[in-house]
């Protein structure tokens, strides 16, 4: 009887004890989970820049925002500042917590030499190979950073394998073989050692793709990037094929699927995975080969379908990767004998230079003696067929030369098409200001598709909490549309699970980093240059006027607190009223400066005031450029925001630059005498029209040009016909144009009554200066006194 007591006891602890444990393992597993992403796009390079890259970064910032990540993000980045921000943002992931998913996405340059991969900043002088790792940054050492951390998932993605306009056949092409650290899944946007092609479109292939998977919601980590390969190679019609490495142990997925949320297609993706490709049909065969993504299965691929269409494709992507791989082990092993069993295989190969530069490194000859020990290499040695591929400088998928036939497309249990209002996606407006990221449109996320629960709210975030708040999309993320309710007054729309936000409670661009956000004050304060970058094609870039269709569109009046102002042609300087909010925005003043304002600040005498560019918005725009569509505020602000307009140019004057629109006051006051004019030998009515000497317009204009003695005393004299007859004969005389360069600047500073100037008659004939300091308000333009 004791002993069945104690029996039923001690099974009742057990029982109580393993309900506890069942109990503490799920609040674990719902521990709020923190997400934070640091996201760069690159694009403003001088050597050849990328149209696509900061649209690309935007777009993953915005869809990284609604799967619940703290963002900070940028772009057009130069080494010291990249290189602060990584640091920073491994300090914030340290001090995130065991619990937090880290991401890290770069679009931009990329290179490899010697088994590292570098991104390139847009500062960054490339010119031969030394130079890569001194001006590029190495990402493998901030991978490393970040895997040495207690987090529970890490993620980088590379979208820069594209061919570099750098180094001209010296290095391989597209980005190295790297294996994944634990807990860490590493990204390329295309084959090791391949390249994707040229971008077309808004947005790059890999980064719209990327942002539909994050978007479908259900897909486990792994299954999100094979998604995204058949994707992106479909899409590409084979030309680009992305590869990834992963060893993350966590689960983890960026949205999730509600219950009653549709099946996307069949589930068949289980039982095909599981048979051998041999076994398949050939378009399903091709499809398994791809999502599967190893050197094996291709190899399957062509033992199973050798005389197919296809299997040239496959050849070259076999090729690509043995080649990675056998350089890999070489680096690695990094002996004479690696480097020259590496030049036996691949005697022109990718990485031929890397291996000769090595072996003079470590002093050992070029050539191989005739017996060496040869590397056992983990792969077998390339087929013949297979060298035509990797003995070339660059290896794109999509070279014609390959004439290579496109890729069916993939089976609908594989990858299920596209949602439809992802297909097509609106190009950005121009950012709103320096470094700032684009902000596309807005897409809304299926109802079905939400974030998980157990995910922190991150701080500042618009975007997370009005992912299906249509009415909060369209007035608040994309400024389309009415305001919507405030908050506390419920969803008018009658949508459920969409509650009403104020449009101030939070940001709707990704914050800068902090050390950009420093470097963006300083520019702002004049402490710091405007960088060369703000100057590469700033049309499409900082919402300059001649920005092509499309790109000019409505202007991010929701700017965050960090953002700096705009960019400046680095010929300009940076005016005091570049902290000023950006005109046109809510709540913002007018442009400063311009004509509605004081219409007399830098309007010469004689020339009536020029219209505001409020008023005029295609006073400042670049020959060709459609006008804002009516009821957009358009690009405008930007410039604004940067520098006051110019006054007009007087007539006769060149027109100013497209590509620099505006001058700064600064810039326009102290303009010195026009000694080009004069040697224009203009007419005496386009002398009579011009504005007076830079000293007329640097004086207060309202009280010099009101005196009303000197007009009267001037008009009278019957001498200024002569004066302006007497200028052609003498410009065609060689004595007078030195004299003319040097001596009038002082006499026209000094001499400020007007008794002064008419006193020496035989000396007025000399600069015709004076007859610009003629009055010209009593006589109309065109007309002789």
């Amino acid at each position: 009887m004791w002993v069945a007591r104690s029996l039923s006891i001690v099974s009742a602890c057990l029982v109580t004890m393993s309900f506890l444990a069942g109990h503490l393992n799920d609040a674990a597993a719902q521990q709020p989970e923190k997400r934070i992403a640091l996201v760069v796009g690159n694009g403003a390079y001088a050597k050849s820049p990328l149209p696509t890259a900061a649209n690309d970064a935007g777009l993953i910032a915005q869809t990284l925002q609604a799967a619940g990540f703290d963002v900070i993000g940028a772009r057009d980045l130069d080494g010291d500042t990249l290189r602060r921000s990584f640091r920073d943002f491994i300090q914030k992931a340290e001090s995130s917590g065991p619990d937090t998913v880290a991401m890290v996405y770069l679009a931009g340059y990329g290179l490899q030499l010697a088994g590292d991969n570098y991104f390139v900043p847009v500062d960054s002088a490339i010119n031969r190979e030394a130079d890569v790792p001194i001006e590029a940054l190495r990402t493998g050492d901030y991978i490393r950073q970040l895997a040495s951390l207690p987090l529970k998932v890490g993620i980088v993605v590379l979208d820069a394998a594209r061919q570099q306009p750098f180094v001209n056949g010296q290095i391989a092409s597209g980005l190295a073989l790297v294996e994944a650290d634990p807990h860490m899944l590493i990204a390329f946007n295309a084959a090791p050692g391949t390249v994707a092609p040229a971008e077309q479109g808004p947005y790059g292939i890999y980064a719209q793709s990327l942002a539909e998977m994050i978007r479908t919601g259900g897909l486990p980590l792994p299954e999100v990037f094979n998604r995204l390969r058949l994707r992106v190679n479909e899409a590409s019609k084979g030309a680009q094929v992305p590869w990834d490495s992963q060893k993350v142990d966590a689960g983890f997925t960026f949205f999730e699927r509600a219950p009653d949320a549709p099946v996307p297609a069949p589930d068949q993706t289980a039982a095909v995975k599981d048979k051998p490709i041999r076994d398949l049909g050939v378009q399903d065969a091709y499809a398994a080969a791809l999502e599967r993504d190893t050197l094996q299965g291709y190899e399957e691929f062509l033992g199973a379908y050798a005389s197919d269409p296809l299997s040239k494709r496959v050849r070259a992507i076999a090729a690509a990767r043995r080649e990675a791989i056998t350089w890999r082990r070489t680096y690695r092993t990094d002996t004479p004998n690696a480097y020259w069993s590496y030049l036996q295989r691949y005697p022109r190969g990718p990485h031929a230079a890397d291996a000769r530069r090595r072996l003079a490194i470590l002093t050992a000859p070029l050539e191989p003696p005739p017996t060496f020990d040869v590397l056992d290499y983990d792969v077998p040695p390339p087929p013949p067929e297979e060298i035509i591929y990797v003995d070339r400088p660059v290896l794109a998928f999509g070279d014609p030369e390959f004439d290579f036939v496109p890729p069916p497309p993939a089976p609908v249990y594989y990858l299920p098409p596209p949602p439809d209002d992802f297909v097509v996606l609106e190009p950005p407006p121009p950012p709103i200001g320096l470094f700032i990221l684009p902000q596309p449109v807005f897409v809304p996320i299926p109802v079905y598709v939400r974030p998980p629960r157990y995910v922190a709210p991150p701080p500042n975030n618009v975007i997370f909490a009005n992912i299906h708040n249509r009415a909060a999309i369209d007035s608040v993320i994309n400024r389309r549309g009415p305001p919507p309710p405030a908050a506390g007054s419920g969803d008018r729309a009658g949508r459920p699970g969409s509650p009403a936000i104020a449009p101030a409670q939070g940001s709707v661009t990704p914050s800068l980093p902090p050390a950009v956000a420093q470097r963006a004050t300083l520019i702002q304060q004049g402490k710091a240059p405007v960088p060369p970058s703000a100057t590469i094609n700033p049309a499409v870039r900082t919402g300059l006027p001649g920005a092509p269709a499309g790109q000019a569109g409505r202007p991010n009046a929701l700017q965050p607190a960090n953002a700096p102002a705009a960019a400046l042609p680095s010929s300009q300087s940076l005016p005091r009223t570049n902290t000023l909010p950006v005109p046109g925005a809510r709540g913002a003043p007018p442009a400063p400066g311009s004509a509605a304002i004081n219409p007399n600040a830098r309007t010469a005498p004689g020339v009536p005031p020029q219209p505001s560019a409020a008023v005029n918005p295609s006073a400042r725009t670049a020959p060709g450029t459609p006008p804002p569509a009516p009821g957009v505020t358009g690009a405008r602000p930007a410039i604004g925001a940067t520098a006051p307009a110019a006054g007009p140019s007087p007539r006769g004057a060149p027109p100013p630059s497209a590509a620099v629109p505006s001058r700064p006051a600064a810039a326009v006051a102290p303009r010195p005498q026009p000694p080009p004019d004069i040697r224009r030998a203009p007419p005496p009515a386009a002398v009579a029209a011009r504005p007076p000497p830079p000293a007329a317009r640097v004086a207060p204009p309202p009280p010099r040009m009101a005196a009303p003695p000197p007009p009267p005393a001037r008009m009278a004299s019957p001498s200024p016909p002569p004066r302006m007859a007497a200028p052609p004969p003498r410009m065609a005389a060689p004595p007078p144009a030195p004299r003319m360069a040097a001596p009038p600047p002082p006499r026209m500073a000094a001499p400020a009554p007007p008794p002064h100037m008419a006193a020496p008659p035989p000396r007025m004939t000399a600069p015709p200066p004076a007859v610009r300091a003629a009055p010209a308000r009593s006589c109309p333009p065109g007309a002789r006194c």
